[in-house]
């Protein structure tokens, strides 16, 4: 068992270096840290500077390390990211194009899982180094499950986006889309690796896995399965991550058990009165999740009951503690995917990017900003139809995007004053839009009330 601690964040943390102890082991445990371009194994040390992301790896992976796999990849010349086309004609021949084989082909399928707005989409955008998923501050952006592929050299990682796992009885309450149920589910049963991701900045939900995240390890024991805990630059009291990462993996990672061991008395963290309950109704109402795609799986009333019982999953192969906002971050659990990729046959052509179409990515961005420029319950009411999509002789991309609302307050809400919300909401599409396609897009949004 090794601690890989990579990355510039805060110095001289002597507690969490002291804090960790791996017992039931022979040997002292051997701690790897890098930072920068250097690394040193070493049987004991006294203290470090603390360089987050960092993570509780395999040794398979700490001998790749060792033996300078990074290190070279870091000296490769990587193609510039793809673009997605700007017609739905143009990205089908794309995604039905024979894929380019390398000599020494590699391929891994990996499904990001996790409680609604734990971070999954701005992963899965910064490994693919361009935005490709919409992303907001609100829960439910993402509505169903998307693909984004990050081909390097021979290795080919495809990314599985999808909805933050719910419960059917929220799914009805609210009058979400089904595919928020079904997509998650469904979406693990084609992955070789799963990664849940998890929002320690949540003080009410970062101490226990949410249930449906459970339900989903538990249905699909043999798939790997690795731990990110997100948002780690929000959380002030950095020693709580340790205990946070004991109680998600119930004190065990990669089959060895963790003891953590405080050096400075932690900081009480108050709960919110009703929280457990309010959990166990949600939980009660939950089982029907196993009703989605492949009865095979289904969990016994057993099974469940112990579930429900348990904060964490004691089978997390590693454990990563990165911001998915920082590039450097992410670099660390993108080398860690690359060194995971098994020998295989790549199943998109290098060109591909995702296999959204230039529709979906339209309408997924115009939901971001509205989600972003509009309070509370107000976005989640509107839908949006493309009216048109035509590219002019100069190559400028002209969309024209219909806004459908229930209620005339929210109308008077989009267009805002002198028409300058849904200005601004036109403007930063378009921007976004232009990257996406590398080419100019010109967007204009209108506003019809529905009958």
């Amino acid at each position: 068992m090794a601690l890989r601690v990579c990355r510039r964040f805060f110095r001289d943390w002597a507690v969490l270096s002291r804090g960790l102890v791996v017992s039931d082991q022979k040997e002292p445990a051997q701690w790897l840290l890098t930072t920068g371009n250097a690394s040193c194994c070493c049987r004991r040390i006294n203290w470090f500077t603390f360089n987050p992301a960092c993570s509780f790896t395999s040794d398979a992976f700490v001998s790749n390390l060792l033996k300078g796999s990074i290190a070279e990849a870091e000296n490769r010349h990587y193609r510039l990211p793809n673009s997605v086309p700007p017609g739905t004609g143009e990205q089908m021949a794309l995604l039905l194009k024979h894929p380019d084989q390398p000599e020494h082909s590699k391929v891994l399928k990996v499904a990001i899982i996790g409680s609604p707005n734990a971070g999954k989409s701005t992963l899965s955008n910064q490994l693919l180094g361009r935005k490709v998923f919409a992303v907001s501050t609100k829960v439910h952006t993402t509505r169903k499950r998307a693909l984004g592929v990050l081909t390097e050299d021979d290795t080919q990682i495809i990314l599985l986006d999808t909805p933050g796992l719910t419960t059917p009885s929220k799914v009805k309450r609210h009058q979400l889309e089904k595919s928020l149920l079904l997509d998650p589910w469904r979406t693990v049963t084609e992955a070789d690796l799963i990664v849940v991701m998890v929002d320690v900045s949540d003080r009410w939900m970062c101490r226990r896995l949410d249930f449906e995240v459970l339900k989903c390890l538990a249905r699909h024991p043999s798939i790997p399965a690795v731990l990110v805990l997100n948002k780690v630059d929000e959380v002030k009291v950095k020693d709580k991550l340790l205990d946070v990462t004991a109680e998600l993996t119930c004190g065990v990672v990669n089959g060895q058990k963790l003891r953590i061991r405080p050096v400075i008395k932690p900081s009480l963290v108050g709960r919110r009165p009703g929280r457990d309950r309010e959990e166990s109704q949600d939980q009660d109402a939950a089982e029907p999740g196993d009703a989605a795609d492949g009865d095979e799986y289904a969990l016994s009333k057993e099974q469940l009951k112990t579930l429900m019982s348990q904060k964490g999953w004691p089978h997390f192969k590693d454990v990563f503690m990165l911001s998915s906002l920082d590039k450097e971050d992410v670099g660390t659990l993108k080398h860690y995917l690359m060194s995971a990729a098994k020998s295989g046959t790549w199943q998109y052509h290098s060109e591909v990017l995702t296999d959204q179409s230039p529709e979906e990515m339209c309408i997924n961005m115009i939901r971001e900003k509205l989600l972003e420029n509009l309070p509370q319950e107000v976005p989640y009411s509107l839908t949006q139809s493309i009216e048109f999509w035509d590219t002019d002789g100069k190559g400028q991309l002209n969309i024209l995007v219909k806004i459908h609302t229930k209620k005339e307050t929210h109308m008077r809400m989009v267009i805002g004053t002198s028409g300058q919300m849904i200005a601004r909401i036109a403007q930063e599409t378009s921007e976004q839009l232009t990257s996406i396609f590398l080419r100019q897009v010109k967007l204009r949004l209108s506003v019809k009330m529905q009958k």
